[in-house]
């Protein structure tokens, strides 16, 4: 009862699931994103797609049993997406079994005009995406047309994609054939995809950005998260060899190779400024 007078406790959804408290939502989302617009020539080339992999699971069970309502937090994937379309993009929507995209509707930014507007546009395609083995078949064949894959955050990415063959496969695919892979906050868990079937890591001397283990410990005090995380991401990539170039939830995005990663949503419109330079400077 104390936890809801002061508005620290998460909020009980239909299906049992806890979303993050009204406090946690006044502290970490807005009504509008910093998307900013940058006026660049857009690429006329033919590696012209990214493929886009999101989550389609909506709950997490965190470690006391409960289950945090997650998915694709819309800022980290619309944001960045916003920026690639501007500078000439287009996407290929899938998630692991052609299941729908599922966002963290409690943190779109309702007043924003430009992201709900890209929202709306691919709407289509989140509640139909394609299935990643269809996918796959598809980016064999075709390659020399992708510029990128991308993976979003929302703790939603750490779910079923870490342990999807297919993700594993896509990942090393773009790295042999010198495609981008970007990503940012929890959407780094898809890296641990490479390492099944007994491959070693891909990104073992890597360094990038990523959601701090600290900051989801926190958490959990002021009702964003339900309980303490099933497991810590940033822990598993430095294990396997990653070295982390931050150590707070905010704006570092990092280049390394052809590794664009970002650390949190409030990267989100940094990394789309850097991952659009990159391509349209690399592809043209």
């Amino acid at each position: 009862m104390l936890k809801s007078l002061f508005g620290i406790a998460p909020k009980q959804e239909s299906d049992g699931s806890f979303s993050p408290s009204r406090l946690a939502l006044k502290l970490s989302t807005s009504k509008v994103s910093d998307f900013e617009r940058i006026s660049r020539t857009a690429y006329q080339g033919s590696r012209s797609k990214i493929l886009v992999i999101f989550t389609e699971e909506k709950n997490m069970e965190m470690q006391n049993g409960k289950e945090f309502s997650t998915g694709n937090h819309p800022i980290e994937a619309l944001v960045p997406m916003l920026h690639l379309r501007d500078a000439g993009f287009e996407f290929e929507i899938a998630t692991p079994t052609g299941r729908p995209v599922v966002f963290e509707m409690w943190a779109m930014p309702q007043e924003d005009k430009e992201v709900l507007s890209i929202y709306e546009s691919l709407k289509s395609s989140f509640d139909s995406p394609t299935p990643l083995k269809k996918v796959l078949d598809g980016f064999l064949k075709n390659i020399e047309t992708y510029a990128a894959v991308f993976v979003p955050g929302g703790h939603g990415a750490m779910l079923g994609i870490p342990e999807d063959l297919n993700v594993g496969t896509i990942l090393r695919l773009a790295h042999e054939n010198e495609l981008f892979t970007i990503s940012l906050c929890h959407g780094p868990g898809s890296f641990l995809a490479t390492t099944l079937d007994e491959n070693e890591f891909l990104y073992s001397g890597y360094n990038m950005a990523v959601f701090p283990d600290s900051v989801d410990k926190m958490t959990p005090k002021i009702g964003y998260l339900p309980g303490a995380m099933p497991w810590q991401l940033g822990a598993k990539l430095e294990g396997l060899g990653a070295t982390l170039v931050n150590k707070k939830a905010d704006k570092t995005c990092h280049v390394d190779r052809r590794l664009i990663t970002g650390a949190s949503p409030a990267a989100a419109n940094e990394l789309g400024k850097l991952a659009a330079t990159t391509l349209l400077e690399q592809l043209t």
